[in-house]
């Protein structure tokens, strides 16, 4: 069972690779397709998730899942959100993170509420099945970029629970409680669990 994930991020699909249950195969569709992207658009994680899928999905004529995510920090309104990976568009992450952080200076650690929000969509062309599901995991910006591990916005983001980022803590302990496992986790459960509706052949 065969199921193309609508990224070029290689670091994305090791993680999903990672949760994903042993009957299902997933390939990254930079494996098939070259210079392949979707207009991400959408207003909200939700609708550029089923975006991705949907377009995706009908260029490679298989199923696709996809997902949109970012961060949402409280006191800035949820900003970046569904612009995480896009704003300051030409600047590396680094350069983003002491954006926020600057914007963050004079915040207690108290006011600095923020979550890695996860919305992860299925669409079967052959069926037109499509669903969706979300994950989340809560947490604190810190004052500083801590660690080098993980990639985007790990090294600002403490988890609650945690005392370090994701950047400092790493794959193995972010790869239990983020908010991609999450989301993903829900979708493979609903995948192996509905086979009355043939989802996957």
């Amino acid at each position: 069972m065969i199921i193309y994930l609508a990224t070029n991020n290689k670091h994305k699909l090791k993680e999903i690779n990672e949760i994903k249950p042993k009957n299902i195969q997933i390939k990254g569709m930079f494996e098939i397709l070259k210079d392949f992207e979707v207009n991400e658009d959408g207003k909200t994680f939700l609708e550029n998730s089923i975006k991705k899928a949907i377009e995706t999905a009908h260029v490679l004529r298989a199923p696709v899942i996809a997902d949109d995510s970012g961060l949402e920090i409280k006191i800035l309104n949820g900003f970046p959100g569904v612009y995480s990976a896009r704003f300051m568009e030409n600047y590396s992450y680094k350069d983003k993170m002491k954006y926020i952080l600057k914007k963050l200076e004079n915040v207690p650690f108290e006011k600095r509420d923020a979550r890695f929000v996860c919305s992860a969509t299925y669409y079967n062309p052959k069926n037109n099945i499509l669903f969706s599901v979300e994950g989340e995991v809560k947490g604190k910006i810190a004052f500083s970029i801590l660690g080098k591990k993980g990639f985007g916005y790990d090294p600002i983001f403490i988890p609650n629970g945690e005392t370090l980022t994701f950047g400092q803590l790493g794959e193995s302990i972010k790869n239990k409680i983020s908010h991609r496992k999450r989301a993903f986790e829900k979708l493979f459960s609903l995948l192996i669990n509905i086979p009355k509706l043939e989802i996957i052949s």
